[in-house]
């Protein structure tokens, strides 16, 4: 069931302009792409709820830095790379709905936790 609602998720947030989302599973890696950093993200589930882990380098010499947040049904974490004082910033967000964590891709518009929860309980 929650597979068909997240299927039917994504493309209802395909539909709306936000077709960069998709669903990070329990220890699976995703490559992260923020203006001039590059990493990874993963989560695994504990009692506590799901810790994310993101880690980005600006380059293959520099010091990494590493984000570490666990997270709630509903809560949402942004890793934000400010740019140029006349350009926008690089964001990258993450969002647990229930038992999915979705991911939302640079440029993409915020995700809606709303419209997004309305449609995965169905």
């Amino acid at each position: 069931m929650t597979r068909r609602s997240t299927a039917f998720a994504m493309a209802l947030l395909a539909m709306t302009g936000i077709a960069a989302a998709s669903e990070l599973a329990p220890g699976n890696g995703h490559s992260i792409h923020l203006g001039r950093f590059d990493g990874a993200v993963y989560y695994t589930v504990e009692k506590d709820g799901y810790r994310v882990v993101a880690t980005l380098a600006s380059g293959a010499e520099a010091q990494p830095i590493r984000f570490v947040s666990t997270l709630g049904p509903g809560e949402k974490l942004m890793i934000s790379v400010p740019q140029a004082a006349d350009q926008p910033p690089v964001d990258f967000e993450i969002m647990r709905d229930g038992k999915v964590l979705l991911v939302l891709e640079p440029g993409a518009a915020p995700i809606d936790s709303m419209a997004t929860s309305a449609v995965l309980e169905e």
